[in-house]
């Protein structure tokens, strides 16, 4: 039996974890409203958040779980990558708790937690799903990364394509800023765009060579779509809409445009993976990261799995954003291969898998 808990700190929630033999026992998360004023999260305030909610947090995961501190058996937490600021207090408080307890040390990349979460079983008294087998596929969407991962077992997993810019989920909530939508807008984007017509508005998709992707084409698209009030999606002087009739045309057409984005953004991302599944074989495919939350990406998702005979897997809601339960599990399958850091061990905002 082994027993985990697990830290993460990687952006503006501070979450803490506590897993026995893989199975989630708790997992809480304390989020930032700070950031909402400023259209975004402001590093600073952030690691000052994470200070401040770390202590209750893991306390009320391990209320949860009924598990004291003398029955931890090591200490997961996120290393990278994100804002370096709140990686260092979540890997400075995992650190200290090491030392004085004299546990082992597990450092987690987040981008590999994503993928894991996929294998985080159901809570108990819920209806258990089957999980991928492994080999398999995984669409790793989140903030900040857009990555194709073959997994070949818990801790052998390869990126196999990956943005060459920006990622979906930054593509989402710039279209949503450009909009004049309030942060965080990509929800909100999904929000109006179920009222859309997803195809009235034609956006392009880039045409990048491999199992790549590049958002930052589209988005320029979009910048210049609202800028003209939707006359072209290029750039042209004469096209340029004053700031009222701009204003205008999204009051008049909001649902659509968040629609066709959404619609866009969604088919860039199946397009590859469809490409990743007949290259590799592999029909086991899972979706991860925070961006998987979005209903239409979901529900693409599935239907692209029946229509091509995938075996297909998306984490519980709970686990798709920032969590430590994902933290946890990916700490739990590390303590079984002995994968341990010692104290040196540092936080790195952009360290490699």
């Amino acid at each position: 039996m082994a027993t985990i808990l697990a830290i993460e700190s990687s952006c503006d929630e501070t979450s803490a974890a506590v897993c026995t033999d893989g199975r989630i026992l708790s997992n809480f998360i304390a989020g930032q409203q700070v950031h909402e004023q400023y259209g975004g999260v402001i590093p600073e305030l952030a690691s000052r958040a994470h200070m401040q909610n770390i202590v209750p947090v893991v306390k009320a995961a391990l209320v949860k779980s009924d598990c004291s501190l003398s029955a931890i058996d090591a200490i997961a937490f996120t290393q990278s990558p994100g804002l370096i600021g709140s990686l260092l207090v979540g890997a400075e408080f995992a650190k200290s708790l090491s030392l004085a307890l004299d546990k082992p040390l597990i450092a987690v990349h987040h981008m590999q937690a994503h993928v894991l979460a996929n294998l985080i079983p159901a809570a108990v008294g819920e209806k258990e799903t089957p999980k991928p087998s492994f080999p398999f596929l995984c669409l790793t969407v989140s903030g900040g990364h857009t990555q194709i991962v073959r997994c070949e077992s818990p801790t052998q997993l390869e990126v196999i394509g990956e943005t060459i810019d920006d990622a979906a989920g930054e593509a989402f909530d710039k279209s949503a800023k450009l909009l004049g939508l309030p942060y965080p807008g990509g929800p909100l984007i999904d929000r109006h765009a179920r009222e859309g017509d997803p195809t009235r508005f034609k956006f392009p998709e880039p045409k990048i060579p491999g199992l790549n992707f590049s958002f930052s084409g589209l988005k320029t698209s979009i910048l210049y779509f609202l800028q003209n009030a939707g006359t072209s999606n290029v750039y042209k002087e004469e096209f340029k809409a004053t700031v009222e009739e701009k204003h205008r045309f999204i009051n008049e057409n909001l649902p659509d445009i968040c629609a066709s984005i959404q619609y866009r953004i969604v088919s860039i991302l199946l397009n590859k993976l469809k490409k990743a599944v007949d290259e590799t074989g592999i029909k086991q495919v899972c979706l991860a990261g925070g961006v998987s939350a979005n209903s239409s990406l979901r529900k693409t998702f599935l239907e692209k799995g029946i229509q091509y005979g995938w075996k297909t897997h998306i984490p519980a809601f709970e686990y798709c954003t920032d969590n430590a339960a994902m933290i946890a599990i990916t700490g739990y399958y590390k303590f079984l291969n002995g994968q341990f850091s010692d104290l040196t061990v540092n936080a790195s905002a952009r360290a490699e898998w």
